[in-house]
């Protein structure tokens, strides 16, 4: 394996993100998987400075059994006029335990002068206390020159006094920070050329080069990869590209690409294959929803839309994709739309276990049913791309003649009432035949379709104790021609799980809480269909 540092910064830089929040029990749950990905170090946080960290790295010392990752805590060089030997803060990071240091320190002369309030020489005497101290008390030290590219650009020979200060001082890394996000990788890779050929690091087997970049240009990842390719060894990034203002740089899919695009074996082959599961683990730790469109592990990654893509995909699945997913944990997905072909639709029958042949007369005729079905829905303003469980419903529907039926509804209706300043409730009525047993049901809500939700499941409860395990995840609601006002047809999504998966249902109708029931009628008819319950005779 190469000997280049894979770095998370997560914990720190990434939980800086706009409304993400992180307790000490949800980064101990993230170092966790973190440390199953197979990065080199975890960055706990500031100790000192935050209490949360401070408790982080004291439940870490008896909870954390890392196997892969070294901790380290974050912190700053040590306060002008001061010693290192006495900074409270300094003192702090010592007594977090971490093995491995990062200090931030000025390399700008803008911020030395007007927000450190210092002279120029003072800063590199900071730096070269702060890093000779801890290193004296047994940690390993790596520098984050903070503003390091545009401090460069303003005075490239005190940015270069300030690494020179940090590695003579002992610190084994000089990470180059594009704390602005606003670098091209053009620019980082001559950058970081000039930085390793100028200091002698290219050969230097005590210090090296390290990268840390933000996102403001859409760059982070590109700016990371060119300064690899210019000499860094050391890599910093956060999963899933947390961060303040438009993220960091994703490390996942740094990683990914130095590993199986360039044949760089930064982490163990088998944990990089389980990336997309660690990715949308720490996504439900930090509560943000994952981003479907998120390189390489993202839900969308390997989707296939067009029918011409599908039919290249039959013949050789790698015509239409970059990589094989399964290397980074993913899977390869058919979408069906307007835009399909029978190929399309063979596909994903076959992803959702219906064994369907194209050259098969009776299949042909089938999957041309199916694809014109499709075609005239969507032109009425269903999605099924967006919706794989009412697309197997219909195909379902076309295989058989008709849907497995558990139960009929003969009515439903939803009343909202208000009173006064106080806030609206809404009651909902459904009557249903179900186990040879009519049952109507009353539900409360705080909105029409949770009380219409409440109802359906009270009155389906006692027929099929399964409905239980069943919970409406997530409800869209999109106007598809807005030009007609209040009539307007509309189109609601609805996302359910029973725990271990999810799926989603569409519903399309003038009336929203139309479009509300049918949707939720085919989320709980397909949620029944996977528990395995047989239908009504």
């Amino acid at each position: 394996m190469t000997d280049l540092h894979v770095y998370d910064t997560t914990l720190r830089d990434g939980a800086q993100q706009e409304g993400l929040n992180l307790s000490v029990t949800d980064k101990l749950a993230i170092a966790r998987h973190l440390d199953d990905l197979g990065v080199g170090f975890i960055e706990g946080g500031w100790p000192g400075a935050n209490p949360k960290d401070t408790e982080f790295f004291a439940r870490a010392a008896r909870e954390l059994d890392l196997r892969n990752a070294t901790l380290a805590a974050f912190g700053a060089t040590r306060r002008a006029g001061g010693a290192a030997s006495t900074d409270p803060l300094v003192r702090a990071l010592v007594a977090s335990q971490a093995s491995v240091v990062t200090l931030v320190a000025k390399s700008h002369t803008g911020h030395v002068e007007r927000a450190l309030r210092t002279t120029l020489a003072e800063n590199l005497e900071m730096i070269r206390d702060t890093v000779s101290f801890l290193v004296g008390e047994g940690r390993r030290v790596f520098l984050d020159a903070e503003h390091f590219f545009d401090g460069y650009a303003v005075d490239r020979a005190y940015a270069l006094e300030a690494l020179r200060a940090g590695v003579e001082s002992g610190a084994e890394v000089l990470a180059l920070c594009d704390t602005n996000g606003g670098m091209l990788p053009s620019q980082v890779a001559d950058v970081v050329h000039d930085v390793v050929s100028t200091l002698g690091l290219a050969d230097n087997a005590e210090s090296r080069v390290g990268i840390h970049c933000h996102n403001d240009t859409g760059c982070a990842v590109a700016n990371s990869m060119a300064a690899v390719d210019a000499g860094a060894r050391h890599v910093q990034g956060t999963v899933n590209g947390y961060g303040e203002r438009t993220g960091n740089a994703d490390l996942v899919t740094v990683v990914a690409n130095l590993q199986l695009k360039k044949g760089l074996e930064v982490i163990d082959g088998h944990r990089l294959a389980e990336a997309t599961r660690i990715s949308h683990a720490i996504s439900e730790v930090t509560n943000v929803p994952p981003y479907s469109r998120q390189p390489y592990t993202g839900a969308s990654a390997f989707a296939h839309k067009a029918g011409l893509h599908a039919s290249a995909i039959k013949v050789d699945p790698d015509l239409y994709q970059h990589l094989d997913p399964k290397g980074v944990g993913n899977d390869m997905r058919m979408l069906v739309s307007d835009m399909a072909g029978r190929a399309s639709i063979e596909l994903k029958a076959r992803e959702l276990g219906f064994d369907l042949d194209a050259s098969d007369a009776d299949d042909s005729a089938l999957m041309q049913r199916v694809l014109s079905s499709v075609k005239e829905k969507e032109l009425r303003g269903y999605t099924f791309d967006a919706a794989d469980a009412s697309f197997e419903l219909l195909l379902r529907h076309e295989l058989d003649g008709s849907l497995p039926e558990f139960f009929t509804v003969e009515s439903w209706r939803v009343i909202t009432d208000a009173r006064g300043e106080a806030d609206a409730l809404s009651e909902a009525t459904v009557k249903i035949v179900a186990g040879d047993r009519r049952h109507v049901r009353t539900g409360e809500g705080n909105g029409p379709v949770n009380a219409l939700d409440q109802a359906l499941r009270s009155a389906l409860a006692k027929a099929y104790p399964e409905i239980e395990h069943l919970e409406l995840v997530d409800y869209k609601v999109r106007i598809l021609d807005a030009a007609h006002g209040t009539d307007a047809v509309t189109r609601v999504l609805i996302e359910t799980t029973d725990g271990t998966t999810t799926w989603t249902t569409i519903g399309v109708a003038a009336n929203i809480l139309e479009a509300s029931w049918q949707a939720l009628i085919e989320s709980v008819t397909y949620g029944l269909i996977r528990a395995g319950v047989p239908p009504l005779t």
